[in-house]
């Protein structure tokens, strides 16, 4: 399998890893459907609270696109179509209700980067490189723009993508990339207690805000707030919205039910 699905914990927290070690864990069309398949099916899965997504080993989160993938039937048009499936990916990553968390193990490169852009919080090594290196092979990273202009400054965007510079973990995390960067060794710890924090509240109003904060970026600000007017009412609702709110004035801890 390139890609590889384990439950941990109990089952609230799936680990999602691009098995492809000797090719730096680079995207091939197996490797995106793979993921695509792999979030989707953890995102109907009622017992997760939390998804890692990472690269097998140490030296790679993801370099990119793999340069060395074979024509997909259909020609020149296939490969158009093919290249629209990691589209479809980042658009599934954006779609689950479970929020994502990015094990940044190695170098994020070209559409690793993207992938390290499309999850909601990441932790890298301290090893760990960024960059968008494909103009250096005549190349401009289209797809992936989309990702970086929400994500980034104008100016620091278009330095990345101009240059194809790479930043390390450090630079990535003063540009608001990464969360938080730590050594090499204690990064299963880190985003072992990050998703923990994460998992420890209701896995229902967690869903419905992280799909509002999505669905309401691209939106004039009039329109974000009637939207997200809209869903404060639908999270009010939630027997979950009930609990916490029970369970704070009595001072204990909420039972969550996911509802």
């Amino acid at each position: 399998m390139m890609v590889d699905v384990v439950k941990v914990d109990s089952g609230q927290l799936a680990r999602l890893t691009i098995s492809r070690e000797a090719r730096r864990n680079a995207l091939s069309a197996g490797v995106v459907e793979g993921l695509i398949d792999g979030i989707k099916t953890l995102s109907e899965d009622a017992a997760v609270r939390a998804i890692v997504l990472t690269g097998e080993g140490e030296r790679a989160f993801c370099a990119g696109g793999d340069l060395g993938d074979q024509l997909p039937d259909g020609g020149m048009l296939g490969m158009h179509k093919a290249r629209g499936r990691f589209a479809e990916l980042i658009l599934a990553m954006r779609r689950s209700p479970k929020p994502l968390i990015a094990r940044v193990n190695g170098h994020a490169l070209g559409g690793g980067f993207g992938l390290v852009l499309a999850c909601d919080l990441a932790v890298a090594a301290d090893h760990a490189t960024f960059g968008t290196p494909e103009v250096k092979v005549g190349l401009f990273p289209m797809m992936i723009s989309a990702l970086i202009q929400r994500s980034l400054s104008q100016k620091h965007a278009m330095e990345l993508m101009l240059t194809g510079d790479r930043i390390d973990a450090l630079r990535a995390r003063e540009l608001g990339v990464v969360n938080e960067v730590v050594a090499g060794a204690d990064l299963d710890d880190a985003v072992g207690a990050l998703a923990e924090r994460v998992a420890a509240h209701s896995p229902a109003v967690v869903g419905l805000g992280r799909q509002a904060y999505y669905a309401t970026e691209d939106m004039s600000l009039e329109q974000a707030l009637r939207t997200l007017h809209s869903q404060l009412t639908i999270n009010t609702l939630a027997e979950d919205a009930a609990e916490g709110i029970s369970a704070f004035l009595e001072k204990r801890d909420p039972r969550w039910k996911g509802q």
